[in-house]
């Protein structure tokens, strides 16, 4: 094991010097001028000069042993702040709040006025962000490559129970821990044509009248804990080749003068453009090959210094992975160069792009597998367009080979969707060009083989592998709920950290009353915290003694956040009609965000304002029901909701999440899971054991079935049980929506007129049984515990570090690379 970086012994006195002179010639200021923004980055500065100190170590020792890299590739990086994270990682966390108290100033105060960068939207991009922590803490040499978005994820705000999309202006103030890197602009090229030359007998393709835009990098140090490694998140931002032309300005066209560096700019100015229109449609591709090619010439630039034209060994050296679709022009990018720059022979070039490449698959909807039509990937990327051909003919010659006549197969296969307008399969390209796949849990790995692409698994039988996500410990239990964290480190030391699996150690404890009182009292002080929050932010006020009922996740009709609506409809209606009866109190907690053009997300959304602004102000309710949608959820408000959670809410249709990993992050935290068998909760069951978690609804083979069958009626399941019946004609008539109920019939139409296609009501009844049971187990405070503790000590399958590993042997073929410390 690599040792403790050695800036854990740096004195609160050096530690105050450094910092006094970063804001004093960084910022200009002493103590008493400077802004709380001021001591912000003066922080961070002190902070970062640890980890340039052990980035250059990391890049001496992988220079000088030259190791196989893995690039992760990925749209979102969902970071979070990092002064904590990174004061834990160095272990000058309790320097940094003696050195600062001295100084008259609070640590924790200054934590709190850094932004969460805007760098990704759910699960994908934070779960890149545990993977570069885990790379980083097993000395696995690794880069991640993203955008530097100016916007990135919008800030969210309601208005009138309505969600707004506002810009993140999270880089107004600069972004301390960045380090640009003009030196290393790359070039890449965007539309022209392809045309045939040469006269040796040898004609080539050449990509000729294009136009250039150039990707500076900006690195991000991502420090591993216990340990003197670096990982580096490399973001690219976008930028014009002459950001200002100095004629058209004399000429008096003054916006003309800049419009070229306003254009370019745009492709990294914020994440996700919508692609109603055809300019956002062609903006988003424009970021994805963006990417990618900065990305790839940044990988290949870095291999011929190390290792000269050898391309032969480059997939020894070098490991990409695609995090979902977005990247998957890697593949034809990675052909370009070893075609048109290196001039390599086809079949080495492609023997080499598909040894480096491997390919993680993120969903089981087909509607969110990416395509393009392929017109305008002509009109974009020409070059790429014709490699993708070529490749598929190719493909498809071998397919016809191996099964003569199977036109089928081949039309299903094929990289080229023919039927209607035609468009590239990303995820086809990604799969044939990548030695491996893999799903993100068990269940999602069996039905990409057995349902989204059981053909090219039938093709290619050792190509897809399942690798379950996973989450890290330091972020997700250590800094986000350290009061928790101290307590498992007196029973069994603070080994967890670094191995999740120690935390089986816990069981032990788990019906000892002593460790009950002291878990159960952890969770009260959290859920304290939590309800200032809730009152900052939404204006509500929450009983801490409540059973706190959490749904943070993306917002999508298949993660169902409207069972939970329903649930909470079923609960409000027995109040009215019997305002004494008996009810567990429940505090509702919903934080998400919709896609700013899913109209159905954004219905649901206005329907839960609507009802808790209906039940947090109805006198007959008497407290025993609040709800409370938190704005604008990302990292920091998760770091706050996760450790407060009593109910885990994973209640997706089987069969449509991938993995998930709140879940994780909520039983880590002690949440009880209510779930169906989806994704990974299939997997927390079997750790936790089927007493410890409350499971219902319908399987994934059973909702399969109904789909496929067409039995599914809601009408039947409607006239069958009254209560359901109940919530769907208080849907219908509007009760929770104000002066919007025309808006939100829509939400009854989709169950009751459109099928009900991720299946509220087939799940209804049996997720109100689980809910019962649940309230009645928090009525035993000892008893609840006990299973809550159980959660928690069997988490350690779920850790990043075991998820890295997996990958690190069976698709990576990477080894450690430990530095001395």
């Amino acid at each position: 094991m690599a040792t403790i970086p050695p800036h854990a012994a740096v004195s609160p006195q050096a530690f105050s010097n450094r910092f006094l002179h970063y804001l004093r010639y960084v910022r200009g200021l002493e103590v008493t001028q400077a802004a709380p923004a001021d001591l912000l980055a003066a922080l961070e500065l002190t902070i970062r000069e640890a980890l340039i100190d052990r980035a250059v170590a990391t890049r001496r020792l992988q220079g000088t042993q030259v190791p196989k890299t893995v690039h992760y590739l990925s749209l979102e990086f969902m970071l979070g702040r990092l002064v904590e994270n990174n004061l834990l990682a160095t272990g000058l966390e309790p320097v940094a709040r003696e050195a600062l108290g001295a100084l008259g100033l609070d640590l924790d105060r200054l934590v709190e006025e850094e932004p969460d960068p805007g760098l990704g939207n759910g699960g994908l991009g934070r779960l890149a962000a545990c993977f570069l922590d885990s790379l980083a803490t097993l000395d696995y040499p690794a880069y991640g490559y993203g955008l530097r978005y100016d916007f990135g994820i919008f800030r969210q705000e309601f208005a009138d129970g309505w969600q707004r999309e506002r810009p993140d202006t999270w880089l107004k103030n600069g972004y301390a821990w960045e380090i640009g890197r003009p030196d290393m602009t790359v070039k890449v090229r965007l539309g022209g044509t392809v045309v045939m030359q040469g006269d040796d007998g040898r004609r080539r393709p050449v990509w000729t009248g294009e136009h250039a835009l150039y990707g500076v990098p900006y690195d991000v140090l991502v420090a591993g804990y216990g340990t003197a490694s670096v990982s580096i998140l490399r973001l690219w931002r976008a930028e014009a080749p002459d950001s200002f032309d100095f004629d058209t300005f004399s000429r008096g066209n003054f916006l003309a003068a800049v419009a070229g560096r306003e254009n370019a700019e745009a492709v990294t100015k914020v994440l996700y453009p919508s692609d109603e229109a055809e300019a956002g449609r062609e903006l988003r591709l424009t970021q994805e090959y963006f990417l990618v090619a900065c990305s790839v010439a940044d990988v290949v630039r870095r291999f011929r210094a190390r290792c000269g034209e050898c391309w032969e060994i480059f997939a020894d050296k070098v490991a990409f992975q695609l995090n979902d679709t977005h990247p998957a022009l890697t593949v034809a990018e990675l052909m370009r160069v070893f075609l048109d720059e290196i001039e390599l022979p086809w079949e080495q070039a492609w023997a080499i792009t598909r040894a480096a490449c491997a390919y993680t698959q993120h969903t089981v909807l087909a509607e969110a597998l990416e395509t393009w039509p392929v017109a305008l990937v002509q009109r974009l990327i020409p070059r790429h367009a014709q490699i993708i051909f070529d490749i598929n003919k190719r493909f498809l010659d071998g397919v016809e080979a191996q099964h003569p006549g199977d036109q089928g197969l081949r039309r299903r296969l094929s990289l080229v969707h023919e039927d209607g307008e035609r468009r590239l399969r990303m995820a086809h390209l990604a799969i044939v060009g990548s030695h491996r796949v893999n799903g993100v849990a068990r269940l999602h790995t069996e039905l990409l083989k057995s349902q989204v692409f059981p053909d090219f698994d039938r093709l290619y039988p050792d190509r897809f592998v399942s690798i379950t996500n996973g989450i890290t410990p330091r972020r997700w239990l250590l800094a986000c709920n350290p009061r928790l964290a101290a307590a498992i480190s007196a029973r069994i030391g603070d080994g967890w950290v670094r191995d999740l699996d120690r935390l089986a150690e816990l069981r032990q404890y788990a019906d000892d009353p002593t460790f009950q009182d002291e878990f159960l009292a952890i969770k009260r002080a959290n859920k304290v915290d939590l309800a200032a929050v809730v009152a900052r932010l939404c204006g509500v006020a929450i009983d801490p003694a409540s059973l706190y009922d959490v749904q943070v996740k993306r917002m999508h009709e298949y993660k169902r956040q409207l069972l939970a609506a329903m649930h909470i409809i079923a609960l409000y209606r027995r109040i009215k009609a019997d305002p004494g009866g008996k009810l567990t109190p429940r505090t509702f907690i919903f934080g998400a965000k919709a896609a700013p053009a899913y109209r159905m997300a954004k219905l649901t959304i206005r329907l839960i304002n609507g009802i808790a602004e209906v039940v947090n102000h109805d006198p007959d309710v008497a407290g025993r029901l609040r709800v409370a949608f938190l704005p604008d959820y990302r990292v920091t408000v998760a770091s706050a909701v996760i450790p407060a959670a009593d109910l885990s809410e994973q209640i997706s249709t089987a069969g449509m999440e991938a993995s998930g990993t709140g879940n994780m992050k909520l039983a880590l935290n002690g949440a009880l899971t209510i779930g169906t068998l989806d994704g990974a909760n299939i997997e927390i069951r079997d750790a936790v054991g089927e007493e410890n978690i409350f499971i219902f609804g319908h399987t994934a083979a059973e909702v399969a079935e109904l789909h496929a069958s067409a039995r599914y009626n809601p009408w039947d399941l409607y006239r069958a049980d009254a209560e359901l019946a109940g919530v769907v004609d208080a849907l219908r008539a509007g009760s929770f929506a104000g002066a919007d109920a025309a808006a939100l019939g829509e939400i009854w139409s989709a169950l009751m007129e459109r099928g009900d296609r991720f299946m509220h009501l087939a799940d209804f009844r049996a997720y109100l049984d689980a809910q019962a049971r649940a309230g009645a187990l928090f009525n035993d405070p000892p008893a609840w515990a006990a299973k809550a503790i159980r959660n928690v000590a069997a988490m350690g399958y779920f850790s990043s570090d075991r998820a890295i590993r997996e990958y690190a042997r069976e698709i990576w073929g990477l080894v450690p690379i430990t530095p001395a410390g």
